[in-house]
């Protein structure tokens, strides 16, 4: 996932399964930000995604909502 969906996350009210996803997630350097690989089923990354939701709409920065896109974009991959 986007770091920025990362860092999103990490201040939301998270259930325990979701907040040992990212404890347990592998930080990776990409550019001038970063991903986190997070190894989960696909319905905890849909979960997830759900949280993110404050993310899509006009009042957040276009980068979240970019990241937030690209995550959604893996998400659905997942199930293909």
């Amino acid at each position: 996932m986007p770091g920025k969906i990362a860092d999103f996350l990490r201040t939301a009210e998270l259930e325990p399964a979701e907040r040992a996803v990212l404890d347990q997630g592998v930080t990776v350097r990409r550019g001038q930000g970063y991903t986190l690989r997070a190894s989960a089923i696909p319905a905890v990354h849909r979960q997830l995604l759900d949280r993110c939701q404050p993310l899509d709409n006009a009042a957040a920065i276009s980068a979240q909502r970019k990241a937030r896109r690209e995550y959604a974009n893996r998400v659905s991959n997942l199930d293909q």
